[in-house]
């Protein structure tokens, strides 16, 4: 599944528009590898994202196609969730 796809059906960025910007911008990584919003997810890949002041690390636990609203948080495992200055030192 590609990355922009991926975080909107998993909820972590509620549009793919936005998800897909944020691809193209730099702020998302996919084991370690700053990623296009083209890049293909699995199961077990770590990812990275950074939104202004905020930023998230996650684990991919599963892809799916389409996802109900209330089982999308299933479809990741937050490694790291940060806010502020402190996120900009990692």
């Amino acid at each position: 599944m590609r990355l922009d796809k991926y975080l909107k059906v998993s909820r972590i960025i509620k549009r793919r528009t936005v998800a897909n910007e944020a691809c193209s911008g730099g702020r998302v990584t996919l084991n370690g590898k700053v990623a296009k919003p083209g890049a293909e997810v699995k199961v077990g890949d770590k990812m990275s994202i950074r939104f202004g002041e905020r930023y998230g690390h996650y684990e991919i636990l599963a892809v799916a196609e389409t996802v109900r609203k209330e089982n999308a948080g299933e479809m990741y495992r937050i490694l790291q969730e940060d806010e502020g200055v402190a996120a900009e030192r990692n």
